[in-house]
C-alpha cells in the first residue's frame, strides 16, 4: 500500500502506521486504503485491538490539497469526501477497539480518525483542529465534538484554532499524554490492556458501544459534507485551495 503498514503482533494487537511526507496528507487513494487496512484488521479473527499511529512531523493534516487542485473537474473532492467518509467509518465500525497515538498536528482528516477511535493516547506536543473554514470547506465537527465541549468546538471550527493533548486531557477526551519518545510504548501498553481480555466479549462490547451513541455519525458527517459541495459550487472552496497552495509553494 506504500503508505501503509500494517504489522500484527502474537499478543494480538495490530498495529497500522501512515507515513506519507511531508505532513502526512492523504491522497484520494491513501484515506480508501487506510479504510481497507483498518477494516481488514478488525475482521481478522486473531486481531483483538487496533493501534493507529504515524511517523513523521505529525499524525494527519488531512486531505491532499495540492491533489484535489491539480485535477480538473470535481473528481478529486468527490474522492476525497467518499475516502474520508470511508476511513472515518473504518475506525468506528471496526470489530475491536481502536486505539489512535496522536503526535504533533491532527488536523481535519486527523480529526476524523482520532475522533471516532475508541482511546486516545496523545505526545505532549499533540495539537487538534479543524482549519476547513480556512479552505472553503466544512466536515469532522462531528467528530471534534467527541473530543471537546460544544461550545469549544464552534469556537475552534468558526476560528480554525487549535486545542492542545492537555485541554483534551482534561476534558477526558484523550486517555493519557506522555513525552513524543514515549507514545508508541503507552498507545501498546493501552492496547495490551485490552488484548488479555476475551476477545469475544470486548467484540461485543465494541458493538454494543457503537450501539447506543447519541449520535451517528456516519450520518451526520455526511449531513457536512453536503456544505462543502456547496461552497465548492458557490466558488469558495477553489479560492481557498488556490490561496493554500500558492502560500504553499513560497
Amino acid at each position: 500500500m506504500g503508505i501503509l503498514t500494517t504489522t500484527k503482533g502474537q499478543d494480538g494487537i495490530a498495529e497500522i502506521v501512515v507515513d506519507a511526507p511531508p505532513v502526512n496528507a492523504l491522497t484520494v487513494q491513501g484515506w480508501f486504503d487506510l479504510a481497507d487496512a483498518v477494516t481488514a484488521a478488525g475482521r481478522d479473527p486473531e486481531v483483538r485491538v487496533v493501534v493507529l499511529r504515524s511517523e513523521g512531523r505529525g499524525f494527519n493534516a488531512g486531505v491532499d490539497i495540492k491533489e484535489m487542485q491539480r485535477t480538473e473537474g470535481f473528481d478529486a473532492l468527490l474522492g476525497a469526501n467518499r475516502g474520508c467518509h470511508a476511513a472515518f467509518k473504518a475506525v468506528y465500525e471496526c470489530e475491536v477497539p481502536v486505539v489512535a497515538a496522536v503526535h504533533g498536528f491532527c488536523l481535519g482528516g486527523g480529526i476524523g480518525l482520532v475522533g471516532n477511535a475508541d482511546v486516545v493516547v496523545a505526545a505532549e506536543d499533540a495539537t487538534f483542529g479543524l482549519p476547513e473554514v480556512k479552505q472553503g470547506a466544512l466536515g469532522a465537527a462531528t467528530h471534534l465534538a467527541r473530543l471537546v465541549p460544544q461550545h469549544l468546538m464552534r469556537a475552534m471550527v468558526y476560528t480554525a484554532q487549535t486545542a492542545t493533548a492537555a485541554q483534551l486531557h482534561a476534558f477526558g477526551s484523550v486517555h493519557a499524554v506522555v513525552p513524543r519518545e514515549e507514545l508508541r510504548a503507552k498507545a501498546m501498553e493501552v492496547a495490551g490492556g485490552i488484548a488479555v481480555m476475551d476477545p469475544f466479549v470486548i467484540r461485543r462490547a465494541k458493538e454494543c458501544l457503537n450501539g447506543i451513541d447519541p449520535v451517528d455519525v456516519n450520518r451526520s458527517y455526511r449531513f457536512e459534507q453536503g456544505f462543502t459541495f456547496e461552497l465548492n459550487l458557490q466558488g469558495a472552496g477553489d479560492r481557498h485551495r488556490d490561496a493554500f497552495v500558492e502560500g504553499s509553494s513560497k
